[in-house]
């Protein structure tokens, strides 16, 4: 049930706008932002005949399984059998590979002979697939690839499934953080040398680095000067493709949609992240509220529930008493919903929300995508 005082998101509206060019959907982890998101890019091919693209960081592969596509890869691939005929749309899909994605990167951006050398370094292999912040930031360099392209009529992204939705936002900074520091500057300076900095730690580097040689180990500040060596022309790079994926997350063409369920981490989650879009003027067009509880018909209110369960003989009638107690356990169970949505709704009184019902059974088709498309939209 949707806090009835927020007003109501018009996804409808939304994907039907040429100005909208890319929806965000973001929140805490396990609140349905997958499949939202694939339910948003399928409505949005078919019902309004957008080319769309989904994003997708979610490793476990359930967007693939509902498109009906035995995987997805680092490249868009086309959804077929979707009813697109009358509108013209098309629905492609993919699946962001955190490493694939840096090693385009490092392709686009050097020469083939140090590309050979930096895939070929151990600090890039582990950075690469392991460092912290290396998927959030490969997902806004994905990002800004596929808008840079300029064919596509609407990317949907789904975020990843980060321990804080504010990992997303917050990687990009991470990233120039590290590049920047104190300490990769010290060793960008005897890279540009030409010298390496074992060769510095073992001849003239003095007790600093024999201190850091000590701590981090030989090896490891060998891979390290190399990597910094090899990526050296890279670094602002990163920055500023950073930078302008950033300013393209603060234009109107940009929608985020935050999701949650109406459990209380969910919500206070969502409600963090609206703070943070709100302080970076960054565009927030709502929120999806899943998996909620409502009754089909006009409700038995819970104190006359109560009253009549109580008037019953506990002898007669046994079936007519269970359907009571369980209409009054839903009762609750929506007063509560509401109770923790509230929270959310209350502190940010303007944003316009939409509620999903909860549904049978998980999505596993695309006609599971359309009935979540249709109750967005309802």
């Amino acid at each position: 049930m949707a806090d009835q005082t927020a007003p109501r998101l018009d996804v409808d509206a939304l994907l039907a706008d040429p100005a909208t060019r890319i929806v965000v959907c973001c929140g805490a982890g396990g609140v349905g932002k997958t499949t939202t998101a694939a339910a948003l890019g399928l409505r949005a091919a078919e019902v309004h005949g957008r080319r769309t693209v989904v994003l997708t960081i979610d490793p476990a592969r359930r967007l693939a399984q509902s498109m009906g596509l035995n995987e997805l890869d680092n490249t868009p691939r086309q959804v077929k059998g979707i009813d697109t005929v009358a509108t013209g749309g098309e629905l492609h899909a993919m699946m962001l590979d955190m490493k694939r994605t840096f090693d385009e990167v490092v392709q686009t951006h050097t020469s083939p002979q140090r590309a050979t050398e930096i895939f070929a370094n151990p600090f890039y292999q582990a950075m690469s697939s392991t460092f912290s912040g290396t998927q959030e930031y490969m997902a806004m360099e994905k990002l800004g690839q596929l808008r840079s392209r300029d064919e596509w009529d609407l990317i949907v992204v789904d975020t990843p499934p980060s321990r804080s939705a504010l990992d997303f936002l917050d990687a990009p900074a991470r990233l120039s953080r590290f590049l920047d520091g104190k300490m990769l500057r010290l060793l960008m300076a005897p890279a540009r040398g030409g010298r390496s900095m074992f060769s510095l730690v073992t001849a003239s580097f003095g007790v600093f680095s024999r201190a850091v040689q000590k701590i981090l180990g030989a090896q490891l500040l060998t891979d390290l000067s190399g990597f910094v060596a090899a990526l050296d022309s890279m670094f602002g790079g990163f920055r500023q493709r950073a930078d302008e994926t950033y300013r393209i997350l603060q234009d109107p063409q940009t929608a985020f949609l935050l999701v949650a369920a109406p459990e209380r981490d969910a919500v206070r989650e969502a409600a963090y992240f609206a703070e943070r879009l709100v302080a970076e003027r960054m565009p927030l067009a709502g929120l999806v509220l899943n998996r909620t509880h409502d009754v089909a018909f006009d409700s038995i209110p819970l104190a006359d529930t109560e009253a009549a369960l109580a008037s019953l003989d506990p002898q007669d009638q046994q079936v007519t008493a269970e359907a009571l107690r369980i209409h009054a356990g839903l009762l609750r169970q929506i007063e509560r919903e509401v109770r923790v949505a509230a929270r959310f709704t209350d502190a940010f009184p303007q944003v316009p929300a939409v509620a999903v019902t909860a549904q049978p059974a998980d999505v596993h088709d695309v006609d599971g995508l359309r009935n979540i498309g249709a109750a967005l939209t309802a």
